[in-house]
């Protein structure tokens, strides 16, 4: 079963976001800048990264991407 976590910086605002099964990240998983925006996207199954993973800029342009089998 999934279970969703939210990791957050000191100052309370969200870090990280996803879902871990078996302790590890599994699915969607988000991760943010100390100031709100998105910094990266990606795919886990269970654990290992797949599928295409973005890389934005602060003004929220797509910087890089990266395909993982």
């Amino acid at each position: 079963k999934a279970v969703a976590e939210i990791v957050r910086y000191p100052d309370g605002t969200v870090k990280m976001r996803g879902s871990r099964v078996g302790g590890e990240m599994h699915g969607s998983w988000k991760w943010y800048r100390t100031d709100g925006t998105v910094m990266r996207t990606g795919h886990f199954d269970r654990g290992t990264r797949v599928g295409v993973w973005r890389t934005f800029e602060r003004s929220g342009r797509l910087v890089k991407e990266t395909k993982f089998r």
